[in-house]
């Protein structure tokens, strides 16, 4: 957080250090990044993201669509445009965000991100990554978690849509949101996320999107059997 000096933002624990939460789903021939937020440069040198076959979008807030001007590094080592998959609020969000990008009026020199977007409306494919839609609420707006086979990425949300819980049967695990202790207008606390994982039950729950209140070793101390916080490059192997 800037300008604070809490125990977390000091903390010497690099799974303190929270870049925007962000995923990439690998097969041995398909990468599927899931947002593409500001730290997109950063956490694709970090882990050294060399192929990307596809975006898909939770929502657009900025946190989640503003390393789109980054996707020009991947056009040049795809050969190809990047396809965004997202709902349609989201896709008109990345049109009005990045304008410059779709206006055929921009000057071309000094390089624009080639993008493909394509509505999400139902289960899709990315290569042989199979997406599954999962609906959800972040405060008023509905926006988007998917489901890859027995993985769940349930992010920025306050309450799971009554027609989700059926597309949550049999995980193996499942990442979901939980900001911080206290209650927040459009996220979970840590204890309706701790209750929404109970519900869906997967072997492995993880949270995602803690903020500086939480510090993951205590917190992870005091949490149920199956259930940790994940961190900045943790990998699970599905």
């Amino acid at each position: 957080m800037i300008g604070c000096d809490c125990g977390v933002c000091r903390s010497s624990d690099p799974r303190d250090t929270r870049l925007r939460p962000s995923i990439a789903v690998q097969t041995g021939s398909t990468t599927v990044l899931v947002d593409a937020g500001p730290d997109l440069r950063m956490q694709a040198l970090r882990h050294d993201l060399r192929r990307l076959d596809a975006i898909v979008f939770t929502h657009g807030h900025a946190d989640h669509i503003l390393g789109m001007d980054d996707v020009r590094r991947f056009n040049w080592l795809m050969k190809a445009p990047m396809p965004c998959y997202a709902d349609a609020r989201t896709l008109d969000d990345i049109r009005k965000t990045f304008h410059y990008v779709f206006d055929p009026a921009t000057p071309k020199g000094g390089g624009l991100p080639s993008l493909d977007l394509r509505p999400i409306e139902g289960p899709f494919a990315v290569g042989d990554v199979a997406v599954q839609p999962v609906p959800l609420w972040h405060g008023e707006r509905r926006i988007l978690g998917f489901r890859f086979g027995g993985f769940a990425y349930l992010t920025d949300c306050s309450r799971i849509d009554d027609e989700a819980w059926p597309l949550l049967t049999g995980l193996d695990a499942v990442v979901i949101d939980a900001l911080r202790e206290e209650p927040h207008p459009t996220h979970f606390s840590l204890g309706q996320a701790i209750e929404a994982g109970r519900r869906i039950g997967a072997r492995d729950t993880l949270f995602t999107h803690m903020c500086h209140h939480l510090a993951h070793e205590a917190t992870d101390a005091r949490l149920p059997a199956g259930m940790r916080l994940a961190y900045d490059g943790l990998m699970l192997d599905l």
